[in-house]
């Protein structure tokens, strides 16, 4: 099964084909830009990035994925682009479900063949070669080949294009697990499609969704309660929290469903962009989805009634890219000739960076101290700590180089097994964050390792 621009294969036939839906959301926007006296330096920082993630393993180069990066949008990662989406999506998925009781996890189908879009632009799931066939069929006119189209498109499942619908259609079987029992919440992540912007082609989006339900009377103070948790989980992974805020969707630009809307901003250097958004949406929606089963949709929080609906959607691959521009740092040092040079370096949070340690070899490199390299890395695996081995590298590479890489990498902290440790058990350390070394016996890093990322994550 393939996503096919139904109108593209038209145009061969001099036919098109246009759907105008009753209602459409409002396509998110610009919200605002960034103070800069230097367009040309945010410029060069965006630049900086992009080259430093296809450089380092995080997107997979070439122009067309890095600007899907840049966009927001799901794009083919690299190792370490695939490490911290999951990492992110993990950690969000604690902070839903472990936040607050009653907090479940469902899955549901992408493709649904009757699905209620609440007039939302439409995506099709198209099988190409039918599609051709009806195309080609000979003798049929226009208006008859229009209908073909157009009855074919009606048995084609739709492609969702975010992740409320199917938490709306758990709801009843959900509610029993409750003992209808208010409030309480589904969440959910996994690929989403938007529609095209002009280029012909939706976008995937790796999203997030919960969906709370509440009673009428309460529906205002959570949405007030969950835009406060979800600042501040942002804000707990960033280097410089202030790049991240809230603030009230304007009346004009509330969807029809809703009540009232927060955004979640990051403020990147071209400008702020939503990570996530937060809808009180009302009963219409959930009403609509079980239309004649208004007792069945009704629970209990101090008395009876259709519960109300808070969603809060979140977009993970631009909350990834939010992430990775707010830890990029980048100052002067001098190298050991004296020489000025620029650091890069990601000081992602220790809960999110990919690799928490690198296990490289001191020089003479011997095969006892191989063995050693990978005796302390099975060991730090077997703890749930990533390494990356870089005492497997062929390549003749100085320390100096080595550090400047695994800093662009983001990676916490360096260990060097040398002829010191055969002697007498000890192994250099090297931070990210400080570029201090340290001495320490190879017995405690792993203990070291484990306690500063469960320290990080507790703060």
């Amino acid at each position: 099964m393939l996503i096919h621009c139904v109108r593209n294969l038209l145009s061969r036939h001099s036919c098109t084909l246009k759907t105008s839906p009753s209602r459409t959301a409002p396509a998110p926007q610009h919200v605002g830009r960034r103070c800069s006296t230097s367009p040309a330096e945010d410029t060069d920082q965006v630049g900086t990035l992009l080259q430093l993630c296809a450089d380092r393993y995080y997107v997979s180069p070439g122009q067309a994925n890095t600007e899907l990066f840049r966009r927001g949008t799901s794009c083919s990662y690299g190792p370490l682009g695939m490490e911290l989406r999951r990492n992110l999506l993990e950690q969000w998925w604690h902070s839903v479900t472990r936040s607050r009781a009653q907090v479940f996890g469902v899955n549901t189908l992408s493709g649904c063949m009757d699905r209620n879009t609440n007039g939302q632009r439409q995506l099709k799931i198209v099988e190409c070669e039918q599609l051709e066939q009806v195309l080609e069929q000979p003798e049929v006119s226009k208006e008859q080949l229009i209908q073909k189209v157009k009855w074919f498109l009606q048995r084609s499942p739709f492609l969702r294009t975010d992740l409320l619908q199917g938490a709306l259609e758990q709801f009843l079987p959900s509610q029993r697990l409750v003992n209808r029992k208010l409030p309480f919440g589904l969440a959910e992540t996994g690929l989403c499609f938007q529609p095209s912007d002009g280029s012909g082609c939706p976008a995937e989006v790796t999203q997030t969704s919960l969906v709370w339900f509440c009673s009428p009377r309460t529906s205002s103070q959570w949405l007030d309660h969950w835009a406060r948790q979800r600042l501040k989980w942002w804000r707990k992974f960033a280097l410089s929290p202030s790049d991240f805020s809230s603030s009230d969707v304007p009346e004009e630009e509330l969807i029809e469903a809703a009540s009232r809307g927060v955004r979640i901003l990051y403020n990147f250097p071209w400008g702020q962009e939503p990570l996530e958004m937060l809808w009180s949406r009302g009963d219409e929606e959930l009403l609509q989805m079980h239309k004649g089963a208004r007792s069945k949709l009704q629970c209990r929080d101090g008395r009876k009634s259709v519960p109300h609906v808070v969603s809060i959607t979140g977009n993970m691959d631009r909350g990834l890219m939010a992430f990775l521009s707010n830890s990029l740092q980048q100052v002067k040092i001098e190298d050991s000739k004296q020489r000025l040079k620029q650091r890069k370096v990601l000081k992602l949070h220790p809960v999110l960076a990919p690799v928490k340690v690198a296990v490289d070899i001191g020089r003479a490199a011997t095969q006892e101290l191989r063995q050693v390299c990978e005796g302390l890395l099975q060991e730090l695996m077997e703890a749930k700590i990533s390494v990356w081995p870089g005492y497997l590298e062929t390549m003749p590479t100085s320390m100096e180089q080595l550090q400047s890489k695994y800093d662009e990498m983001g990676v916490l902290f360096t260990v060097v097994v040398s002829e010191k440790t055969l002697e007498s058990g000890l192994i250099q350390v090297r931070s990210r964050d400080t570029t201090i070394k340290e001495t320490m016996h190879i017995s405690e890093i792993k203990t070291f390792l484990s306690r500063y990322i469960s320290a990080a994550a507790n703060i």
